[in-house]
């Protein structure tokens, strides 16, 4: 074919780039090697999910400085009534991060107590006294970062194709990693062309060019996760270039031949480029930058892409963000975000201190119209907020919050096309969501999970706020799952409801049931401690219709009141000794090795309003619910059934 310089479309170029490219099986990830966590470990891309192998923290441990106490010893306590507890005994020292005692349930930080001696007397020493008075109870695990508060074992923490970031160490590190597995860097060999380029910091003479545009498109290409190789420069002679580009070729992924990209009598690099394989493009319509070459050399056992980059230093950097980027993601398996700000509306109310600049990570995505800005967990210890955060907002000092629904300004973590990529799904937690979002990472889908509970969900939807809604909620009255409370909370909202899962809810206790735990009935022994879901969650509301047809009263429970937002955070609060039992699913149970007192079958739905359900954004969901490795990888989980998974359930007014 002909070489002479002609400019087609860019996505005409860009399109002959990905045909060659797939027919020398390159559009696709060059390879994967296992690094250790470590600080080198920053910008490499995940080969495969990161799963939590521990919880974090591991042991209960202190958020305060002060006195461990047993709550219990606190109940009388009062401004008037104040209560002694003696050193050792009763009470010990900790400092912030210690673990527990095991006998402790809570933390009286340290200003709150009065330090005594003998005789009353303010102690010498106020973190080793005699013993302390307090003036106020505290309830139980108050000031204490309980097992699980930030990561609990088998959740999803980083998926396939993320690029990792220096909070995302910390997050690995704590899940109990010490090696990832990522995607192999792509070797990139840029080559410098000219008589008239000299070395940087070479004495230059009129006609001289300092050659730097090698050390921008080094820097570019080292910052989108490739090594970059710069080659010295070679003077303008055919045979020197064609040399220098075939050794190039044989250890690197990619060459990049600048300049001698046009069609002057000096300008060699389609000729070279051809003369070791093809040229398939020399000439895109693209300002600055058109001189473009693309092109392919082939070896013996391998095929190299080459880019003919054009000498103009504006001209180069934006052909490399235009072919090159893109290629790197390709072979890495991720995007290059963009840095960028947009304006979002909160989901939901940000308290703030006054005195203070207030940065609050937060959730985006676009539902509907809108663009959304959920607010993460803003605990001390919770370093996921910083993995899952898609950007930040800032309240500046002077701020004490903002409402629910207002405007704000989000700087992005996250490129705006993958904030559109993004399904929000609020309502009951389910293992099967997060299974789930891992194989949409491979369909370009995010799905991002917010534990609101079904009904949390369901009225997200109403609010508009939410694509989808995960629901289990069951009448009391008619015996059905779902539709009586879609009617009464969605009256004018056409939606579909769609199965994902049937599921086995039952007990969950300890290994071995020490307590001998067999049905609701024990859950009323006064040495049963509950674990409860909060309320509107779907397995509460599972609770409350059993107790209530057993006629057990819930204040007879001993924990009831004490909520946990996901299954998950049940099981870690009995494996960790806060409780004895709660229900939830066998899954749950079964990552953090408790025993399952199997007791009732459940159906599991998607809520969807109709104008989300044939949208391109979710298409990608419902072929995901009929691939049979996803549906053999959910089926595999203890106490789940795939039959109905997909099966349209209702629609329109429901």
């Amino acid at each position: 074919m002909s070489i002479y310089l002609h400019d087609i479309p860019l996505p005409e170029a860009k399109q002959r780039l990905k045909e060659a490219l797939i027919s020398a099986h390159l559009w696709q990830r060059l390879g994967v090697e296992e690094i250790p966590v470590d600080e080198q470990a920053i910008g490499r891309v995940l080969a495969e999910a990161v799963w939590a192998k521990i919880s974090s923290p591991h042991y209960h441990a202190s958020a305060m400085d002060g006195f461990a106490v047993r709550s219990a010893h606190t109940s009388s306590a009062g401004p008037a009534t104040p209560v002694a507890l003696y050193y050792s005994s009763q009470t010990v020292y900790v400092d912030t991060g210690d673990p527990l005692p095991e006998w402790a349930d809570g933390v009286i930080p340290i200003e709150n107590v009065e330090s005594l001696d003998e005789g009353d007397l303010p102690a010498a020493d106020a973190r080793r006294p005699k013993a302390i008075r307090i003036r106020a109870a505290i309830p139980p695990w108050s000031h204490v970062r309980p097992v699980g508060e930030d990561i609990v074992a088998t959740q999803l923490v980083l998926p396939e194709g993320h690029r990792v970031r220096p909070v995302d160490l910390g997050a690995v590190a704590a899940s109990g990693h010490t090696s990832m597995r990522v995607a192999r860097p792509p070797r990139v060999a840029i080559l410098p062309t000219g008589s008239e380029l000299v070395p940087i910091g070479s004495p230059v003479k009129a006609g001289d060019i300092i050659e730097y545009n090698s050390l921008v498109l080094a820097a570019q290409i080292n910052s989108w996760g490739a090594h970059a190789t710069r080659f010295p420069i070679t003077p303008d002679a055919f045979d020197a270039i064609r040399e220098k580009v075939r050794e190039a070729a044989q250890t690197h992924d990619l060459v990049l031949l600048n300049a001698g990209s046009s069609a002057g009598a000096e300008d060699f690099s389609a000729g070279v480029i051809a003369s070791l394989g093809e040229v398939f493009v020399h000439g895109v319509a693209v300002r600055p930058g058109h001189p473009v070459i693309l092109g392919m050399i082939r070896q013996e056992d391998r095929s190299v892409p080459v880019v003919g980059v054009p000498g103009y230093p504006v001209s180069a950097a934006l052909t490399a963000e235009i072919f090159v980027a893109e290629l790197i993601a390709q072979w890495l398996g991720t995007t290059i975000p963009d840095a960028q700000r947009v304006q979002a509306r909160l989901t939901r109310k940000v308290t703030s201190p006054p005195g203070d600049d207030d940065y609050v990570r937060v959730l985006v995505g676009r539902v509907g119209e809108q663009m959304l800005a959920a607010p993460l967990n803003r605990g001390a210890g919770v370093i996921t907020s910083l993995v899952r955060a898609d950007g930040l907002l800032v309240l500046p000092r002077g701020t004490q919050g903002l409402p629910a629904g207002a405007q704000v300004e989000v700087q992005l973590y996250r490129s705006p096309a993958e904030l559109e990529r993004t399904i929000f799904a609020i309502g009951s937690h389910d293992i099967a969501l997060d299974l789930l979002a891992q194989y949409l990472a491979g369909k370009q889908r995010r799905l991002i999970s917010a534990n609101a509970g079904s009904l949390g969900g369901l009225l997200a939807l109403q609010r508009g706020e939410a694509h989808l809604a995960g629901s289990h909620l069951l009448d009391p009255e008619s015996g059905q799952y779902n539709l009586p409370d879609i009617q009464r909370v969605l009256p004018d909202v056409a939606v579909k409801v769609v199965t994902l899962v049937g599921r086995q809810q039952g007990l969950m206790v300890a290994k071995g049931n020490p307590k001998q735990i067999q049905s609701l009935k024990d859950l009323a022994h006064s040495e049963v401690r509950y674990i409860n879901r909060q309320r509107g969650a779907g397995t509460r509301v599972l609770l409350d219709y059993h107790l209530h047809k057993m006629g057990i009263e819930t204040q007879n429970i001993p924990g009831y009141a004490v909520e946990e937002y996901t299954h998950l955070g049940v099981a870690v609060a009995i494996a960790s000794g806060r409780a004895d039992c709660g229900l939830g699913i066998a899954a749950a149970a079964q990552a953090l090795s408790l025993d399952f007192i199997p007791l009732y079958l459940e159906r599991y739905d998607l809520v969807v309003p109709e104008q989300y359900f044939a949208s391109p954004l979710l298409a990608p969901l419902w072929d995901t619910l009929h691939l049979p490795v996803f549906r053999q990888a959910v089926a595999a989980m203890p106490g789940y059934s795939v039959e109905q998974m997909g099966d349209l359930v209702a629609e329109g007014g429901v």
